[in-house]
């Protein structure tokens, strides 16, 4: 399903006027290339007050380093607008959706450590026990402490509400909690890289949604966390999502942290997306981006109505299938606060990037978000 979602949009999103196989001068470099919004190559400008300390190697190269300003320093990165026309550069500029099937990879291979990482650190103590201990003090602190206020539901008494009279609606939760997460998610950053109406604002969003998965990944590890379906019998909370048979292979096996319950992703990643559709529906905005047109009274009820039910079904959905407390969705909700605010802190890695490019002798593609709006 997610190969089918990621290619299908890799298709989607391709570069129409661009051909693989074409003449090499087709492609021009990226530096040369006017239609450049949202390269890394906007991100951090070109240094000018220190420009004059590489004026010689400028001055006699074809190819000038970029000189990146990051965290106060200049640093000179390689240019890699020579490998424009090698083979897998080219691939990547017809598909430039490559590089954010790369970028998920990469939050994936992440996600993996924090469960060895996590196992590593609690291993004297048992890291079931401690998810446990954890699990029983988050719903300590919502129903007992001075905390409480902000929780006058409770998470058994929302599932015992759908087992006792709701069990069809519950079965269908159950098997929303088992199929959604990931492909709704994945689903979710392509069909906005294709409808954003640039790559700047597209960018926002994907660096928001990372940055909250490295927040939540870090708390992970330090914090592991029992859902309450996990928690002893006596708890009176039920594994709906087993009982129901709709367990998926998002939760299973030996690549799912089952004892990541704090914060809750499932609602981190829907409130996110639920406020990106706001946003796109522009009910919010004066003004819109170039090539923009306002959308109709349809598609900005269409896009508000769905930007609150989502994230507001996906809540439902983990508790009352027992699979995270109410506090789990709090702190992911303020993690996507965190992390809109902060998300720039990506920039950071921009020269790291350069050199893996080098390194693997590749120019990086131009976006094709916001193409369709300049046809």
């Amino acid at each position: 399903m997610v190969a089918t979602i990621l290619f299908g949009a890799m298709f989607m999103t391709r570069r129409r006027n661009f051909r693989i196989f074409g003449k090499r001068n087709e492609q021009r470099s990226y530096l040369e290339t006017a239609d450049s919004n949202g390269s890394s190559d906007r991100l951090l400008d070109y240094d000018t007050n220190e420009a004059a300390a590489f004026e010689d190697i400028i001055s006699t190269s074809r190819y000038p380093p970029k000189n990146r300003d990051c965290c106060g320093m200049v640093l000179p990165m390689p240019n890699t607008s020579r490998f424009r026309n090698n083979l897998h550069s080219r691939i990547l500029q017809r598909f430039p959706f490559l590089i954010e099937m790369f970028y998920w990879i990469i939050n994936y291979a992440f996600y993996r450590f924090t469960s060895i990482a996590s196992q590593r650190i609690f291993a004297k103590t048992g890291i079931w026990n401690v998810a446990q201990d954890h699990g029983i003090a988050v719903l300590s602190a919502e129903q007992f402490s001075w905390l409480s206020f902000l929780f006058p539901i409770h998470e058994r008494d929302v599932q015992q509400w759908f087992m006792r009279d709701h069990q069809d609606a519950l079965t269908v939760l159950n098997k929303a909690y088992a199929l959604i997460h990931i492909p709704g998610t994945v689903g979710f950053i392509c069909w906005y890289y294709y409808v954003a109406p640039s790559f700047d604002t597209f960018a926002i969003a994907r660096r928001t949604l990372t940055l909250t998965n490295f927040c939540a990944f870090i708390t992970f590890i330090f914090y592991p966390c029992m859902p309450p379906r996990l928690l002893p019998a006596e708890y009176g909370f039920l594994d709906t999502v087993r009982h129901d048979d709709a367990q998926s292979v998002w939760m299973s096996g030996k690549y799912v942290n089952t004892l990541a319950a704090m914060p809750s992703m499932h609602f981190g990643y829907a409130f996110c997306i639920g406020m990106t559709l706001i946003y796109h529906s522009g009910i919010f905005r004066r003004t819109l981006e170039p090539g923009e047109v306002r959308k109709g009274t349809f598609w900005k009820i269409f896009y508000i109505t769905l930007g609150f039910a989502y994230p507001s079904f996906i809540l439902t959905t983990i508790v009352a299938t027992a699979n995270h407390y109410f506090m789990d969705a709090m702190v992911a909700t303020f993690f996507v606060f965190f992390s809109f605010g902060c998300n720039k802190v990506f920039y950071w890695f921009i020269p790291l990037e350069d050199l893996f490019l080098y390194a693997i002798r590749a120019e990086k593609p131009i976006p094709s978000t916001g193409d369709r709006f300049k046809i």
